[in-house]
């Protein structure tokens, strides 16, 4: 995946991010904070697993299913796999 790699920085710090909400929201719970805080932090990680996809996924599109793209039968596939995880992803 070229596109992991050319934005392997940006990822990392977004993934990084991702684990100090879920390590706050850990402690949140261990301290017993009230809910209307806890449930504001899982919005934020949402919010930020949210954004993590969309930019590994328009990576993954414009390597993968862009103009530059020309094996049609390779794109297919490449495009039956987005919507797999989509799928997945949006249950």
């Amino acid at each position: 995946m070229a596109h992991t790699v050319k934005g392997k920085k940006a990822l990392m710090t977004r993934v990084r991010r991702i684990k100090g909400q879920t390590e706050a929201l850990e402690r949140a719970l261990d301290q017993e904070v009230e809910c209307n805080a806890v449930l504001q932090q899982i919005t934020a990680i949402r919010g930020a697993i949210n954004g993590l996809m969309v930019e590994v996924l328009e990576g993954h599109m414009r390597d993968h299913l862009g103009p530059g793209v020309i094996d049609a039968k390779q794109r297919e596939e490449d495009l039956e796999q987005v919507l797999r995880v989509m799928r997945s992803y949006m249950k």
